[in-house]
């Protein structure tokens, strides 16, 4: 079993942060995939469906952000997967707006969300990491995580996210270099590998 985990705070009044890009990628892995409505389970949300024949749980964490790692790692051992069987998509401030990279392991680059990931669950796993820009002074990174995307960001926001569904196959069976690569060519350059 495969689990996709998408990162982002539960609740209406969070849905269009930056912060929630993961869960907004998770959505359309979903929407475009035919997955069942999602249910409660494992502190969060999960959908359960096949991606390029592989088994796969999508998961949203209810725990906020900080706490990420106990949704995760609930479901972990629920279904005795590796921690190679986990991809995480989520904002990250070091890249441009709608730049995409995938690695594995690596630092958390002070990312709440991944560094309770790390500590409860291992740090060797996939990260689908969605560039959100940084707003230049540390002070402001909170308010900027934790705010909306702006109207005039929507025009790279949903076509990141709905391209990381259309191709997320690729993800499926790790040819993560080419699932960069596509999501580069569809989003017209904003995705880099």
């Amino acid at each position: 079993m495969l689990i996709f985990a998408g990162l982002g705070n539960p609740g209406p009044q969070y849905s269009r942060n930056r912060h929630n890009i993961g869960f907004m990628a998770v959505d359309a892995i979903a929407r475009q995939h035919g997955f069942p409505p999602f249910k409660k389970k494992f502190e969060g949300e999960v959908s359960a469906g096949a991606i390029a024949g592989q088994r796969v749980l999508l998961l949203t964490p209810a725990t906020y952000m900080h706490d990420s790692g106990r949704s995760v790692g609930a479901a972990l051992r629920f279904y005795q997967a590796a921690i190679g069987d986990l991809v995480v998509f989520h904002d990250e401030l070091d890249l441009a707006p709608g730049k995409l990279r995938v690695k594995t392991g690596g630092g958390n680059a002070g990312h709440n969300g991944l560094r309770s990931i790390s500590a409860l669950c291992g740090n060797d796993y996939r990260r689908v990491r969605f560039g959100i820009g940084h707003p230049g002074d540390k002070a402001l990174v909170y308010g900027t995580v934790l705010s909306d995307f702006d109207k005039s960001e929507w025009i790279w926001v949903r076509p990141l996210c709905e391209a990381t569904g259309k191709h997320v196959a690729l993800l499926a069976t790790g040819d993560d270099a080419s699932f960069q690569n596509k999501i580069h060519l569809e989003t017209g350059g904003a995705a880099e590998a």
